[in-house]
């Protein structure tokens, strides 16, 4: 897909002078259509000499009534680099001329607009290998569908990417020369393999406890026993790991048991003594950029703190923890504090940077530290919070700033108090007197930017996370805050006609619910049940499910849409089902099902849980870890004793232990690595080899089928998904020819044994945990089985 393009970037360049102008600051120079949005991250851009439309009729159609491609910039208000771009390249003069010139230039918000995120970052991944924000993608207009994309793109070549402008004016060439036919043919293409990645579903399969077993041995394999978390750095948090844990316990073997605890509680510890929690303003920071938890990304996600705020009250439960719980307490007190509106209703996020430097409001100097203190408290913090032990924080991007600390502790509280000789009552009455100082001292600083918009399915899952507090704690406190945002909720965030909407930003809701926002706030309602033991939020909970199934679910496979059948701006309806830092929209709905089924009085979800979990059953089959929540569900699902069995049997369910006459798609090709983890550090590239063996009368595609064979068959490649800040690339072999009935010329293909190296590269920023795919098509002379994505068992520690 890549090819068409190899020409573009050595278009001759020129350069333009930026002109620079002093901006009054009551009268911007530029003022463009996203002036009139709500989103904060919209927002940013509405003065930037770039002429940028919301997405919407009205782009489109300009781009059309022009004949130039669309410029799509997809990204979110608390984006390190996308804040980089934007001051690099799309508030540069020249710049904003030159997309002006050959593009309509569209600005999304991911968080607003999850479906289109969705869709081209799939594109993304698809043309790539990686995928990231902010997102950069160029569309034909009249169909929407994409035709090249990329992240950030530096205003200069830098590290292989061409420079901005270049990349811009070497796409629109091609576009007005004989290349355009390739380029609407690549559009096709590109959209046909994004069609199959989000819609498409795997068969059914007959799934229960072999599948649960091997989604817990697999997160005890990539537990890491030193630091705790799952995989190496970045280090996320990944609640939904622990959430999955914490369910199936109680069922485990005294061994299987100790292991859970070891993974659980080791975890839970690292980032609760680590850097990534907050210790003097409370909350969570998104994710840590070395194994040890100590230097976060330093924005706060709304999402992050709900579902820790949960599996911390949980494990406080779970473990009689006193330390987890007083973590939980202080997640809620920073939500409350710092992201609530007078509403009730909660904010999405706080940036990871003050004047373009990131995480400079959480940082400290020692000397910092002893001005606010008195000697004494200045050198118990020091102790506490390991800055006696020297700086572990270097900003890479401002080398001339000084070195400085993010506060962690190095063991747990209790271990700290009693090499003090402190009881934890005296420990605890000093420190939270100190962090009420350090806060006070903090909050002189300028803050970071506060993304205030309000999104239905993160306040769901914030309501859930303050339910479960106050079912822990008995606190009516956060009982009554969960009720109140839920009660907001439902009184500010539907439309006249009663239909649900996705965001509100100063009492102005708009964009109709998507899937995840029925989801998560049924979730929370259902929460809400447990805790207060009213009626009244288990019956707003069934009604949202009897909603989202008729406004979402898919009668022909029992699965779940993301978006409603109406839309008729996204060129496919996605199906997504894969776990990321958020749980997938169906493997919540699945949990919320089957709350449904154990709570009610009546069977009328069980045959609509038993529908899901078959319909879901066959990416728990192929991957449970990456679909861990549903696993969750399927384990809930079937303790609670719903009728799976008879479920399978209706769906023809394959039975994964029979074996057929005729060789299933799993069994044509067999995949291998020689390296079970991979450590990357910043900017650097590792290899690695794989071989496919393909069973005997079977063929591949091969990754260059040669031209006969032109959108035919889905050709040999290799992706990264489930994370950004990876790419990855491969030294395909050439294919030997075939030839069939029905095709002119010959198609190139792989038999037997195939080999070759996948180089990785550290590389844009990163986020959740990257895996790498293989997708493939294997054939007979006879019948081509469905395409294939096969994830490799190679754990990818990025470092640095």
């Amino acid at each position: 897909m890549r090819k068409i393009f190899a020409t573009l970037i050595s278009a001759s360049a020129f350069v333009l002078q930026a002109q620079h102008a002093d901006q009054p600051e009551t009268e911007p120079m530029h003022t463009n259509k996203l002036a009139g949005e709500t989103s904060p991250y919209l927002l940013q851009h509405a003065h930037n000499p770039v002429n940028w439309y919301p997405w919407g009729e009205e782009a489109f159609a300009e781009a059309r009534r022009r004949n130039v491609p669309i410029f799509l910039s997809i990204g979110y208000s608390t984006c390190y680099w996308c804040h980089v771009m934007e001051r690099e390249s799309f508030e540069d003069e020249a710049t904003g001329q030159v997309m002006n010139d050959l593009y309509v230039c569209i600005k999304v918000d991911r968080e607003e607009r999850p479906d289109i995120d969705d869709i081209y970052m799939a594109a993304t991944q698809a043309l790539t290998g990686s995928g990231g924000w902010p997102m950069s993608v160029w569309l034909e207009p009249e169909s929407l569908k994409p035709f090249y994309a990329g992240t950030y793109f530096p205003p200069e070549p830098r590290h292989n990417m061409p420079a901005f402008k270049d990349l811009l004016r070497g796409i629109s060439e091609a576009w007005n020369d004989e290349r355009k036919p390739d380029i609407l043919a690549q559009a096709n293409t590109l959209a046909e393999a994004v069609e199959k990645q989000l819609a498409d579903r795997d068969a059914p399969v007959v799934v229960g406890e072999d599948q649960i077993m091997s989604a817990v041995s697999q997160l005890l394999q990539i537990f890491d026993q030193q630091w705790g978390g799952f995989g190496g750095a970045p280090k996320f948090p990944q609640p939904t790991y622990i959430e999955f844990l914490l369910a199936v316990r109680g069922s485990a073997d005294e061994q299987t048991l100790q292991a859970i605890d070891q993974a659980v509680r080791k975890t839970l510890d690292m980032m609760m003594i680590g850097g990534i929690r907050d210790h003097v303003g409370g909350g969570f920071h998104r994710y840590s950029v070395d194994n040890e938890w100590t230097v976060p990304h330093f924005e706060k996600m709304l999402y992050d703190q709900g579902q820790l705020l949960s599996v911390y009250a949980k494990a406080a439960a779970v473990y009689n923890d006193d330390e987890y719980l007083r973590t939980a307490v202080e997640i809620a007190d920073y939500v409350l504090s710092e992201m609530t509106d007078e509403s009730g209703m909660f904010y999405s996020a706080q940036d990871a940077e003050v004047d373009g430097k990131e995480g400079l409001n959480y940082l400290w100097l020692e000397s910092e530290i002893n001005k606010v203190l008195d000697e004494d408290d200045a050198k118990f913090t020091l102790d506490v919070y390991s800055v006696s032990e020297g700086v572990n924080f270097r900003d890479p991007h401002h080398p001339d700033e000084p070195d400085r600390n993010v506060l962690r502790m190095s063991e747990r509280p209790e271990q700290i108090a009693a090499r003090l000789g402190l009881s934890m009552d005296e420990f605890h009455t000093r420190l939270d007197a100190i962090n009420g100082r350090l806060k006070a001292e903090r909050n002189t600083r300028k803050q970071p930017g506060l993304d205030d918009k309000v999104l239905t399915a993160w306040n769901g899952i914030m309501i859930h996370g303050f339910a479960t507090l106050g079912s822990v704690t008995g606190d009516e406190r956060y009982t009554n805050a969960a009720a109140r945002a839920a009660d907001a909720i439902y009184s500010a965030m539907h439309d006249d006609s009663g239909t649900l909407l996705r965001a509100s930003r100063n009492g102005k809701a708009k964009t109709s619910a998507f899937f995840e926002d029925y989801a998560w706030l049924a979730s929370g309602m259902i929460e809400l049940h447990r805790a207060t033991n009213d009626d009244k939020w288990l019956g707003l909970a069934e009604d949202l499910a009897r909603s989202a199934d008729a406004t979402f679910g898919d009668p022909a496979t029992g699965g779940f849409f993301d978006t409603a059948a109406e839309q008729s701006d996204l060129f496919v309806r996605g199906q997504s089902i894969y776990d990321g830092a958020i749980p997938s929209a169906t493997s919540v709905f699945l949990n919320v099902l089957v709350d449904l089924v154990l709570l009610g009085d009546s069977d009328e979800f069980s045959e609509r849980t038993v529908r899901g979990l078959v319909a879901t059953s066959g990416a728990i089959y192929r991957s449970p870890v990456g679909h861990i929540n549903s696993v969750t569900a399927l384990y809930r699902g079937m303790s609670g004793g719903l009728p799976l069995e008879d479920g399978f049997a209706k769906a023809g369910a394959r039975d994964p232990d029979t074996k057929t006459a005729q060789p299933a798609e799993f069994q044509a090709v067999e995949v291998f690595a020689d390296a079970e983890r991979v450590s990357l550090e910043a900017g650097e590239i590792e290899t690695f080899r794989v071989k496919l063996q393909i069973a005997d009368g079977y063929h591949i595609v091969a990754a260059d089928a040669g031209p006969d064979a032109d959108g035919l068959l889905e050709p040999l490649r290799v992706s990264i998904v489930g994370g950004t800040g990876v790419e990855a690339f491969a030294d395909y072999p050439a294919g030997e020819s075939y030839r069939t009935e029905g095709v002119d010329g010959e198609i190139l293909v792989y038999t037997g044994e195939v080999e070759f190296d996948i180089v990785l590269e550290s590389k844009g920023e990163r986020s959740g945990r990257p895996i790498v795919t293989i997708s493939f098509q294997a054939c007979s002379d006879t019948e081509c089985l469905q395409p294939q994505t096969v994830e490799l068992d190679v754990a990818i520690d990025l470092a640095g």
